[in-house]
């Protein structure tokens, strides 16, 4: 049996500048700021300790993008983020809601929504996205 392969997606895009402004964003002004996955799971200095542990026990493999990466990679467009899929083959099913991901105020939250659902899902592919033509990469 192959372990199911997780997909956490960020509301925000990829690359350094992003990155940055991000930053600046959850520093000035955390409350508008639109992604709780980030939030929780980023310091200033990078991915919480605690958080890349926690992901290196889960009985999956795990893979992190930012919503452009989404588009690009899987042609997935126009879902709520932040958010977590099942990858099954070429097929993303979501998995943890944008709304369910909010509702993790803390770090401890969100760890204990992943655990929990994996206890009462699992990472089973469900329905699936459709992928949006224009962004699937040629």
């Amino acid at each position: 049996m192959t372990r199911p392969h997780l997909l956490f997606v960020y509301n925000a895009d990829g690359g350094p500048l992003n990155a940055l402004k991000d930053l600046w964003h959850k520093t000035v002004s955390p409350a508008t700021y639109d992604c709780q996955l980030c939030a929780v799971t980023y310091g200033p200095l990078g991915m919480r300790r605690e958080w890349r542990d926690f992901v290196r026990t889960l009985p999956a493999s795990v893979t992190f993008l930012h919503r452009d990466e989404l588009a690009a990679q899987h042609g997935v467009q126009g879902v709520p983020l932040p958010a977590a899929f099942v990858l099954d083959g070429a097929q993303v099913c979501p998995w943890l809601s944008a709304a369910q991901i909010r509702e993790a105020r803390t770090l401890d939250d969100l760890m204990s929504l992943v655990r929990a659902s994996l206890l009462t899902t699992g990472p089973t592919a469900g329905p699936t996205l459709q992928p949006d033509a224009a962004a699937r990469p040629a």
